[in-house]
């Protein structure tokens, strides 16, 4: 059945836009109008755009005009342009060491121009996509280039808390500490250290009070604050002085050696890009960890386009550059304010832009009462949170902190560009030396010879390989453990020539890992099969589960001719197209064919659908933990493999892909049971010994339908022992009887109720329902077939939806989209008054020891709808799981 929108019937002679039909439908054209939302969010985030703009500005050296060119250029272009959008741009503090360091160097007007040139190397690497190539950047990298940064800016900016003037580098402004302490400005130290305090404490104020104050940024209460006191009190120290726009500096033609402006303008682009697209990354992941938020935007805020982003900071920073402004990059303050505010769409951040042009042009008056010492004390205070412990517990844990050290200290000596380059020599430094550090150990435990190998096997591990695996005395039985993932070719001829050595004087070998298969062989494709990566685990006796070590002959993985099980990439709650696995044709060889011709396709027996398999350890894993077999359900071919050439038609009469393998039904089933005894059965063995001493105590019975796509495990989060599971073809419940009833289900209920005293039976539907498809299909008078004998039992859910009297089955939200939808909602409510009708349910129910419950699952949306007993009689309405009350 088709979960899709019934298609529009109207006859139109207009022209319709024509698109993807998996694509999402255009949107209606609609006049341009600003949400209440972004108008407010606008706002907030002005207020905090406005102060710390002008403190930017200042740590920069550069006018302070240009840190308002930069806010409002960055809201109105990067935010029409770019691809985060609700992603605030503007003057970063990231960029506050770049950029007054260029200033020192070639002066203001040419670091314009270097501004300038660093967007158009990003609308360049814009157009060329390579936005994602940011991202490979070591996290420890570029949290060590920001708290770098950070320390610089908090360094130089207490020079100006103090009532002093920070100097050009760290060391220089370190040494002149104990100077700038002696001789402070009691004024100045009064202002920063009151900008501090309402900046810390702002926040922090609890209740009701706190609650409606915080709506107000702390930066603007901070700021606000100190200006009004410095005002009120009358103090003399250094202010704001915002010049006259007529008298403002615009770009220059560059000026100075041509290699330092390269190195310039690539240290700005890299900056530049790195913290913007990692910003609109973070604010990805704020906007998805906050689901009443991501609710409201899911229909115009989708994930940010990294190249686009790319293409819209590149187009600010040449607009900012060249009308003076300060260079532009994504701010995770504003970002994560604008988000916190409630922002819907990018017109928020322009009209932050708008307000900061309006705030230059007519509250220069009030800006010029600011005191610079206040500015210096907000950006020292942003350059100590750029600092991040928690970044620090992250690389830590990550063991990561020599690159994060390296990284910080580099920059806050050398430069960001050479402390980043450092870093990254470091990061691929540490990287080669954890490839090539192997561990290998040997010991010898009940007569049986351990080598465990921990770590990559490279030729650099040979002679210490070989060394530990002559320690192995003849005629003995040795395990060879490898507990890694790569495995070159020189390791590897090592390994089997010891392998083959050991077993010719006596001894036996066998390999065990993490991997399914280890490369190793002793035919004659070995070194084909290494280069392939081709493992065969029979082969050397290495076992399929935790006892049997070969697999049975009619399924031996290792026959010639046949697909390797080890070849199969699949992974547990990956996509895996019913495991119809293609295998690369490197890994391949002569293909098994069928000498038979193709049997007709028949409909798969509803008994092939009915497996039911519960290998859960816990709701967790139920939930598609990676490494676990859980509720696997599939019909599965049982044709033999077959490479079908270009072009053929396959079984379903379609062309199929070049090189594309089947496996065959065999393989799936070892390959399966080999993955639960590799992954899930060490998991799950404790509780299933538990159950096997125990006894089963479920305490639900689960009747539904046999259908492959209904995984009853995964939907409901259970594991073993949880569910009494019943399937059949159509979730059918036959009523009590000698003509009618069916001593199978009859009896599944019977036991369940009185042996094993569940508390709760749930009769689950779904959509797409072959069965439900095949009651109205039926023809009177066909030949009664064991299927259509079965369905006899639907025709009382057939009459209850033909019954004009009784209310209908329903969604909440929506009507059933078609016959079949109404007919599989029908069911569900039909066959829980057979249930009913059970005289074990019957006593249950009116003793209260049993609960009755409707499930209807729709496959397409993997969404469960609920349906209790109470609602059963009040319109039969199912709502989504989640809105409506499970009785407890």
């Amino acid at each position: 059945m088709s979960a899709c929108a019934p298609t529009r019937t109207d006859h139109s002679t207009r022209t319709e836009r024509i698109h993807s039909p998996h694509s999402p439908p255009p949107a209606p054209h609609r006049r341009f109008r600003i949400a209440g939302a972004d108008v407010s969010a606008s706002i907030a985030v002005f207020l905090i755009a406005l102060p710390l703009s002008l403190g930017i500005a200042l740590a920069t050296g550069a006018p302070l005009q240009a840190g308002l060119v930069a806010a409002a250029v960055g809201g109105i272009v990067a935010g029409w342009i770019g691809g985060a959008p609700l992603q605030v741009s503007g003057p970063a503090a990231g960029l506050t060491v770049v950029t007054a360091d260029l200033i020192q160097r070639y002066g203001w007007r040419t670091t314009c121009a270097i501004t300038v040139l660093a967007g158009l190397a990003q609308l360049g690497l814009g157009c060329l996509r390579v936005a994602r190539t940011a991202l490979a950047v070591s996290p420890a990298i570029v949290h060590g280039m920001l708290a770098g940064i950070g320390v610089t800016i908090a360094v130089a900016q207490l020079h100006v808390v103090l009532g002093g003037t920070p100097q050009s580098s760290v060391l220089d402004n370190l040494r002149a500490l104990p100077a700038q302490l002696a001789g402070l400005q009691p004024a100045a130290v009064a202002m920063s250290t009151l900008t501090l305090t309402l900046l810390l404490l702002w926040p922090r104020i609890p209740g009701r009070v706190g609650r409606l104050v915080q709506k107000i940024p702390a930066p603007l209460v901070a700021v606000t604050g100190a200006t009004a006191t410095a005002a009120l009190a009358g103090l003399t120290l250094p202010k704001v002085d915002l010049p006259s726009w007529s008298s403002h500096a615009l770009a220059g033609l560059p000026e100075g050696p041509v290699l330092g402006l390269m190195a310039a303008v690539l240290t700005t682009t890299l900056v530049c890009s790195v913290q913007s697209l990692l910003g609109a990354v973070a604010v990805d992941k704020l906007i998805a960890s906050r689901p009443a938020l991501l609710s409201d935007r899911s229909a115009r805020v989708g994930r940010s386009d990294l190249d686009r982003e790319l293409l819209g900071q590149g187009a600010a920073n040449i607009v900012s550059g060249a009308l003076g402004g300060l260079p532009v990059a994504g701010v995770a303050v504003r970002s994560s304010a604008n988000v916190r505010a409630g922002a819907v769409s990018r017109n928020s951040t322009m009209l932050h832009g708008v307000l900061v042009v309006v705030a230059a042009l007519l509250m220069v008056p009030v800006l010029d009462l600011i005191p610079l010492a206040s500015l210096a004390a907000l950006v020292m205070a942003v350059g100590i949170q750029m600092v991040s412990l928690h970044h620090i517990r992250t690389v830590t844990r990550h063991r990561e902190v020599l690159v994060y050290a390296v990284t910080t200290l580099a920059v806050v000596f050398l430069g960001v560009l050479e402390g980043v380059t450092l870093g990254i020599a470091v990061a691929v430094a540490v990287a080669l030396h954890r490839l090539a550090r192997t561990r290998i150990t040997h010991y010898e435990k009940e007569g049986v010879h351990h080598v465990h190998v921990r770590g990559q096997l490279t030729f650099l591990a040979v002679p210490r390989l070989s060394r530990i695996l002559h320690l192995v005395p003849q005629a003995t039985h040795a395990v060879v453990e490898l507990d890694g993932s790569f495995m070159d070719h020189a390791a590897f001829e090592a390994l089997q020539d010891w392998q083959k050595s050991h077993t010719a004087q006596g001894g036996s070998v066998e390999l065990t890992g993490r991997r399914s298969g280890t490369g190793l062989d002793t035919g004659t494709d070995v070194e084909a099969d290494a280069e392939a990566g081709i493992g065969s685990r029979s082969r050397l006796g290495i076992a399929v589960g935790d006892g049997d070590s070969t697999a049975p002959p009619a399924l031996d993985p290792a026959r010639a001719g046949e697909v390797p099980i080890a070849d199969c990439r699949c992974r547990p709650w990956t996509p895996w197209r019913n495991h119809q696995c293609e295998v690369p044709r490197a890994t391949t060889r002569t293909p098994q064919t069928s000498t038979t011709p193709t049997p007709t396709s028949t409909p798969t027996p509803p008994a092939a659908q009915s497996a039911e398999a519960t290998s859960a350890a816990s709701p967790a894993e139920a939930a598609g933990s990676p490494g676990t077999v859980q509720g696997r359900e599939a019909t599965e071919s049982t044709e033999p493999a077959k490479l079908s050439e270009p072009g053929q038609p396959g079984q379903d009469g379609q062309p199929e892909k070049p090189g594309k393998f089947v496996e065959p039904s065999g393989h799936q089933l070892v390959r399966g049971i080999s993955a639960f005894q590799r992954n899930t059965a060490p998991l799950v063995r404790g509780e299933l010994a538990r159950l096997a001493r125990e006894g089963q105590q479920p305490t639900q019975l689960f009747l539904t339908c046999a259908d492959s796509r209904l995984v009853t495990s995964m939907i409901t989060s259970s594991g073993p022992g949880d569910l009494f599971v019943v399937r059949n073809v159509g979730n059918l419940v036959p009523p009590p009887g000698e003509e009618s009833g069916d001593d199978s289900v009859a009896a599944a209920i019977e036991y369940a109720v009185d042996v094993l005293e569940v508390r709760s039976i749930t009769v689950c539907g779904h959509s797409g329902c072959g069965a439900m498809q095949a009651l109205l299909d039926t023809e009177p008078g066909r030949a009664r077939t064991p299927l259509q004998r079965w369905l006899r039992h639907g025709v009382p859910s057939l009459e209850r939806m033909a019954d004009d009297d009784r209310p209908r089955a329903r969604l909440a939200g929506r009507a059933p989209v078609d016959a079949v939808e109404q007919l599989c909602l029908t069911n569900v409510v039909q066959q829980l008054e057979h249930l009913r009708a059970h005289e074990s349910v019957a006593r249950s129910l009116l003793s209260g020891a049993l609960e009755l419950h409707g499930l209807y699952f729709h496959v397409g949306e993997a969404q469960t709808y609920l349906l209790t007993e109470e609602a059963a009689g009040d319109g039969e309405l199912f709502g989504h799981v989640g809105e409506v009350d499970m009785p407890a």
